[in-house]
């Protein structure tokens, strides 16, 4: 006669299941990562009278962002975010800094070697009105990259590989730029080719310090030096007055030069050449590496 006997199941149940799956993954980062800022911003202006509140709801969003992006990753993915270590920052950040600053000096000067951007002086705009942006910008590259690169591109990563999280990750980031105003296939394609460089850079390092320092930069030196457009928000008085005239293929229209042909063809290969340095210092990392 046989016995029936009844076998524990190692079959994980719904829940394990439901929190192992990548857009399950990537919709509970997002929401970790980003859910606090809304609330910030609507309780300071709420709360707070207008000229009272100046960089620090930003810097404070910013604070809450990384806190509720560590949470996701330590608690969530289950892992240390080595990708945030504070050793190394210094170097990393700076370097991003350098990168996003040389590439929005060389898109400039190129536009102006076509003849579309017209140098037209220096303002004096003091240096608390030059530092004062400085904290949407810094929250905006922060929640941005960690979103993007640190969850997106990650979660993606580790599922299916390193090509599909580069596609997919750009794609994303440059149809979340789809609302923004002026906004055209141009512009998109160079938002996505800039999500591209990002990955790389990423990729290389395995930090997010590096993007970040680059997403600042870019922002911060369009807007706040050449006093230009940035994905379709118009800028006020920074430091240099110019003006983008001509061929919106080359200035980029309302959208600014994040929309320019020459934005892209820079950007672009700067992007082509960190991944070839990347594909030929470190082979390409499996889909269950560690993100």
């Amino acid at each position: 006669m046989e016995q029936s006997l009844s076998m524990p199941s190692d079959k994980p149940n719904l829940t394990a299941r439901l929190m192992a799956h990548p857009v399950v993954r990537i919709v509970l980062g997002i929401v970790l990562t980003f859910g606090a800022v809304p609330l910030v911003m609507i309780a300071a202006s709420k709360l707070v009278e207008k000229p009272y509140r100046i960089v620090w709801p930003q810097l404070l969003a910013a604070v809450l962002v990384w806190f509720g992006y560590r949470f996701y990753v330590r608690r969530i993915e289950q892992r240390q975010p080595t990708e945030l270590a504070m050793a190394g920052m210094g170097r990393e950040l700076g370097l991003g800094l350098l990168i996003g600053a040389g590439l929005v000096g060389l898109t400039f000067a190129t536009l102006a070697a076509l003849g579309v951007y017209r140098f037209g002086g220096v303002n004096s705009p003091g240096t608390v009105l030059m530092l004062v942006p400085l904290a949407e910008l810094v929250l905006v590259g922060m929640a941005e990259e960690m979103i993007f690169r640190g969850i997106i591109f990650g979660v993606v990563q580790r599922s299916l590989g390193s090509k599909a999280a580069i596609v997919i990750s750009a794609l994303l980031f440059g149809l979340a730029h789809m609302p923004n105003d002026g906004v055209s296939v141009l512009a998109i394609a160079v938002i996505a080719a800039y999500a591209v460089m990002q990955a790389a850079l990423y990729m290389k390092t395995r930090r997010l310090w590096i993007c970040i320092g680059t997403h600042v930069a870019w922002n911060y030196c369009v807007s706040q030096v050449f006093s230009s457009t940035v994905s379709g928000h118009a800028a006020g008085s920074g430091l240099l007055r110019g003006e983008l005239a001509g061929n919106s293929l080359l200035t980029g229209g309302a959208f600014g030069v994040e929309a320019s042909l020459v934005s892209l063809v820079l950007i672009s290969t700067v992007a082509v050449f960190c991944l070839y340095s990347h594909a030929v210092r470190r082979p390409a990392l499996a889909p269950a590496a560690n993100g």
